[in-house]
C-alpha cells in the first residue's frame, strides 16, 4: 500500500523487521548521550536484577514509528507518537534481538485529514510498547 492510496481502518501499511545488536546500542547511546551501562555491560544490568543488556527505550520507539515514516516517505506528516513500555528488549551478545513492527490504521478522519496508525511492537514474542500510536497528516 501507498500513502497516496485511501487508507481504510484495519489496512496494514507496513510491517518490519529490525535487527539490534550491541554496536547498534553503542551507536546508539553515542547519538543519544545516554550511556547507562545497562545498554552495554552485562555485569551492571545483571547486578540490578535485569536479565542482560537492555535496548534503549527510546530507540525501541523510534524503531516502531521508522516503518510508518518509511512508508509515508515524508516525517513531517507524523503529527503525534505515543507509546507505553510494556517488556525490554534483551539484546544476545551474539545473536542480537529483533524487533518485529506491524502498522495498521486504527482510525480514520477525512475531515480533518488525519489519521491514527496503531503500531505492534514485538520482541521474543512478546508486546513490549503499549498503546502504542502515530498521528498522521492524510491530507
Amino acid at each position: 500500500m501507498t500513502p497516496h492510496e485511501p487508507i481504510l481502518v484495519g489496512d496494514t501499511v507496513a510491517k518490519s523487521r529490525y535487527h539490534l545488536t550491541r554496536e547498534s546500542l553503542v551507536r546508539y547511546a553515542g547519538a543519544s548521550g545516554d550511556f547507562n551501562p545497562i545498554h552495554y555491560h552485562d555485569d551492571a544490568a545483571k547486578s540490578i536484577g535485569l536479565p542482560g543488556v537492555l535496548a534503549h527505550g527510546m530507540l525501541t520507539m523510534g524503531l516502531s514509528t521508522q516503518c510508518v515514516v518509511e512508508w509515508l516517505g515524508d516525517p513531517a506528516r507524523v503529527t503525534g507518537y505515543r507509546a507505553r513500555f510494556t517488556k525490554p528488549v534483551v539484546v544476545d551478545p551474539e545473536e542480537g534481538a529483533i524487533v518485529e513492527v506491524l502498522a495498521e490504521v486504527g482510525q480514520v478522519d477525512r475531515d480533518a485529514g488525519t489519521a491514527r496508525i496503531d503500531l505492534t511492537a514485538t520482541f521474543d514474542g512478546h508486546t513490549v510498547l503499549g498503546h502504542s500510536q502515530v498521528w498522521i497528516s492524510i491530507a
